[in-house]
């Protein structure tokens, strides 16, 4: 028992670097060829290549390369081509899907491959679930929000009933009593 403790923490530390690997590009959550290429312990050159054999195997919405736009704005977001980051970013990526990231565990065949396919599976898991917590959320916050909006009108509704009650009562105060008493008056007997 004491051994799967001490492996936590690595795990944890393994999520978060996969999450951070994780980019929306287009609308689509996608994780680079030059990212999947160091987790797989491989080359870059040596992953686009094996895709290229097997290409029928990773149509468009399982991969895509950047447009030149894309990878212009891609590289512009950094201060230069020879940050760490950006070593052997050069030419525009492969952008790899969910289905693309495990399609590749049918190219790229190793034990490393097959572990960080695992891992990369999960870590998509993950954010799509934090994804429909965080619309949840949303969604009881709106429920809220339109519920206080309700009270706050009836609130008004209830101050304006008050305050028109209390301008009756004032008005009615203000008017002299010199109508004539009605009922029985001991003067009469």
């Amino acid at each position: 028992m004491a051994r799967l403790n001490q492996h936590k923490p690595s795990l944890i530390l393994v999520d978060t670097i996969l999450v951070n690997k994780i980019y929306v590009i287009r609308g689509v959550k996608v994780m680079l060829d030059r990212d999947l290429a160091a987790m797989y312990g491989i080359e870059t050159k040596v992953l686009k290549q094996a895709v290229k054999r097997n290409i029928e195997r990773f149509p468009e919405d399982f991969m895509f390369q950047m447009s030149l736009d894309e990878f212009r704005n891609w590289r512009s977001q950094f201060v230069t081509s020879n940050s760490p980051d950006l070593m052997g970013l050069r030419y525009a990526p492969f952008c790899f899907t969910e289905q693309g990231v495990a399609m590749l565990s049918g190219v790229i065949n190793s034990a490393k491959a097959i572990a960080m396919n695992i891992a990369i599976m999960r870590a998509f898991v993950a954010i799509r679930k934090l994804s429909l917590t965080n619309k949840l959320m949303i969604e009881k916050l709106q429920k809220l929000e339109d519920k206080i909006d309700s009270h706050d009108v009836q609130l008004n509704q209830i101050y304006d009933a008050i305050e028109n009650l209390l301008d009756d009562k004032s008005e009615k105060e203000s008017i002299p009593k010199t109508r004539k008493r009605i009922g029985f008056k001991p003067d009469d007997l």
